[in-house]
């Protein structure tokens, strides 16, 4: 899906232009904190690593919440180290102050600037917390309060759905997790290239969305390291198109959710290559057994037995690395469901980019 030249309409002549343009991007971006952010982060990662922490605790936001949840995978996973997600408002309306010493206290945020990310940062250096901000802003007032500073090296996003700073932060993310346990990060290498593969199959994600253009409401599920994938791509479902869309851990959706699945009910499956994906075989039986709309977002051999899906290139990559080309079909998906429903993915209502809360 190549960027829109200088040449072309304006945004308001051309809706989603913008998002279209930044999704675009995120193979150079990717490239970018390979090339450039991932020296750095290792640096980072070192020197957090040297002071050992016990827990670790992430702090986000919206797109970032979900990035933050696949870094909770990611670290419980690969090294043990148990994590939580912030509830904020106990230390920014409660005023709790828990002791957070030797806790890794990690916040996640495209731009640095919401009032309650920053006040539950300060709290928790002030608690005794290693702070590390994962920010697309360096110069942002919660870098200034943090410890330590990653830059996504994503450049300017101005569209409001967020795309190219998830996928940004999903890696650097992946190299903070591979520099604390001492890895080279180098099998996500080949992540640039397959992303910018997936990225032109724009034509298949648009048939697709054909679909779904009066859909009243969509079910999205997943298990392991696809589980934030699934809630990233129903967030952006709802942002840009304003259709409901309820996502799942396959393992809550048999504890009562599918029984509102029906043979009128669209469902995407994100299915990872690996054990995830394998935990969600039972469900996508289920899901077969009612009839459901199922579509597949997955390896090859899944995608075969539903009634459609896009095929992901993910035969040797890790599990842990699939998810950053996971939501990329789904992005686009996002994208192309909004523009066939007349409306403007560059312009959700009652939406603003740097969202303020306390």
């Amino acid at each position: 899906m190549s960027a829109p030249s200088s040449g072309q309409p304006e945004q308001s002549e051309r809706p989603g232009r913008v998002m279209s343009g930044e999704m675009a991007e995120q193979p150079a971006v990717l490239r970018r904190i390979l090339r450039d952010g991932a020296p750095r982060i290792r640096e980072v990662a070192r020197a957090i690593a040297a002071r050992n922490p016990r827990f670790v605790l992430l702090t986000a936001r919206g797109t970032s919440d979900n990035a933050a949840l696949y870094t909770k995978y990611l670290l419980e996973i690969e090294l043990g180290l148990p994590c939580g997600l912030t509830s904020m408002s106990t230390t920014t309306v409660y005023g709790a102050r828990p002791d957070l010493s030797d806790v890794l206290v990690v916040t996640v945020s495209q731009s640095g600037g919401s009032p309650d990310l920053v006040a539950s940062t300060e709290a928790a250096r002030k608690a005794g917390a290693i702070t590390l901000a994962v920010t697309n802003n360096p110069d942002s007032p919660l870098a200034a309060v943090s410890e330590f500073t990653v830059d996504l090296l994503a450049g300017p996003e101005r569209a409001l759905p967020a795309t190219k700073t998830y996928t940004a932060s999903l890696l650097a993310l992946y190299l903070l997790g591979e520099g604390l346990r001492g890895g080279d990060g180098a099998a996500a290498r080949a992540i640039p290239d397959l992303a910018e593969r997936i990225l032109d199959r724009g034509d298949e994600v648009r048939q697709l969305a054909a679909r779904y253009r009066f859909a009243e409401r969509m079910v999205i599920t997943s298990r392991g390291y696809g589980y934030p994938t699934a809630k990233e791509a129903a967030l952006k479902l709802m942002e840009t198109s304003y259709i409901p869309a309820l996502s799942y851990s396959g393992a809550d959706l048999l504890h009562g959710p599918l029984a509102m699945v029906d043979n009128v009910s669209p469902v995407i499956a994100v299915v990872t290559e690996g054990k995830g994906g394998q935990a969600l075989q039972p469900v996508l039986d289920r899901l077969r057994d009612r009839g459901a709309d199922l579509v597949v977002v997955g390896p090859a051999a899944q995608v075969e037995q539903a009634s459609a899906g896009f095929a992901l290139p993910t035969g040797g990559v890790p599990e842990n690395l699939q998810p950053i080309l996971e939501i990329l079909p789904l992005q686009l998906l996002a994208y192309e469901v909004t523009i066939a429903r007349g409306q403007d993915p560059d312009a959700p209502r009652a939406l603003a980019k740097v969202t303020e809360t306390n």
